[in-house]
């Protein structure tokens, strides 16, 4: 099954992004696989204060993910796979891209103004002729109808 690979954070990009996946499962009969990616977190010399911020970070990725599904679930119907990963972004993504051979398309938002953020350099600027699969960036000055019509 054709697979979209959406990273998402808690930016509005990242909600359009999303929505343009759907939309394209959808018409291609796809799936959607959701990944969270849990930020690295400062070293605290306390170790307590560390397994803290570190289960913090996660259940609020947890939060993130479960909104996302929820939300793609009741515009689109379809379920989507939950990925949540510690480590640098574009490792991972190259990683879940190796690890399933389904996954047809990686989709990332674009911010509507400003630097782009990391995926979005990484992935358009050096090494975006070496995964085995399209990039799709989406604008994030896209509004709902543009995404359905270009979707």
């Amino acid at each position: 099954m054709r697979t979209y690979l959406v990273v998402i954070d808690e930016s509005p990009e990242a909600e359009i992004a999303l929505r343009f996946a759907a939309r394209r499962a959808v018409k291609t009969g796809g799936n959607v696989e959701i990944l969270a990616l849990i930020p690295p977190q400062e070293f605290v010399a306390w170790g307590g204060v560390m397994a803290t911020i570190e289960e913090e970070a996660r259940q609020r990725a947890e939060a993130l993910v479960a909104r996302a599904a929820g939300t793609l679930l009741t515009e689109s119907g379809i379920t989507p796979s939950i990925t949540l990963r510690d480590g640098d972004g574009p490792a991972v993504v190259r990683e879940m891209i190796s690890a399933n051979r389904e996954i047809a398309a990686l989709v990332i938002g674009a911010a509507a103004s400003g630097p782009p953020g990391p995926l979005v350099s990484h992935f358009s600027g050096a090494d975006a002729g070496a995964l085995s699969v399209p990039v799709m960036i989406i604008p994030g000055s896209l509004d709902v109808e543009a995404i359905d019509r270009l979707s």
